[in-house]
C-alpha cells in the first residue's frame, strides 16, 4: 500500500509532534505550511481518508466543507492577503483530500499566476520559517479560528 503523506502529518498531529499544527476541527486539521513563499499558507486536512467530496458521507461533507470556509476565512483575518487562493488536493500524497489555502498579495511573486507555477522555489528550504517565525504564523491563525468557531457557537 502507497504511503499517504497527509496520514502521517495527521498521526504526527495526533501525537504531539507536528510542529505545524494550528488546530483540530470537528472534520479536520488546521496547520501551517511547511515552506512560506507565501506568506500565511495554511492546510485543512481532511480527518477522513478520501479522495473525493462525494466520496464522503453527506453530513460529514457538508460540515467539512462548512470548516474549510472557516478555517479561509480566519487565514484571511489573520494574514490580510488582496484575495485567497484554494485548492483542494489528494492526487500526489498518498489520495488523501486536503485544501491548501494561500493568502495572495499583490507583487508577492516574480510571475502572474497559480503559485505551482512557482515549482522548487516553492518549497525551498530559504522559505522555511525559523521557530518564532512559525510560532507567530501559529498564533495569529489559531486567534482567528477561535474568533470565529465562537461566534459559530451563539
Amino acid at each position: 500500500m502507497e504511503t499517504c503523506m497527509v496520514c502521517e502529518r495527521i498521526d504526527l498531529i495526533k501525537n504531539g509532534k507536528n510542529p505545524y499544527f494550528v488546530k483540530e476541527l470537528k472534520t479536520g486539521y488546521v496547520v501551517i505550511g511547511d515552506h512560506q513563499c507565501i506568506k500565511g499558507y495554511s492546510l485543512f486536512l481532511c480527518k477522513e481518508h478520501a479522495t473525493e467530496l462525494h466520496f464522503l458521507e453527506p453530513h460529514f461533507r457538508d460540515a467539512f466543507l462548512h470548516e474549510m470556509a472557516i478555517v479561509a476565512e480566519a487565514v484571511y483575518n489573520a494574514f490580510q492577503p488582496d484575495k485567497l487562493n484554494y485548492e483542494l488536493l489528494g492526487a500526489g500524497s498518498g489520495v488523501h483530500m486536503h485544501w491548501h489555502i494561500f493568502p495572495r498579495r499583490k507583487g508577492d511573486t516574480d510571475t502572474v499566476g497559480p503559485v505551482w507555477t512557482l515549482g522548487a522555489e516553492l518549497v525551498s528550504d530559504e522559505f522555511l520559517p525559523t521557530p518564532e517565525e512559525l510560532e507567530d504564523l501559529k498564533t495569529r491563525l489559531r486567534i482567528e479560528l477561535d474568533k470565529l468557531l465562537e461566534r459559530e457557537t451563539l
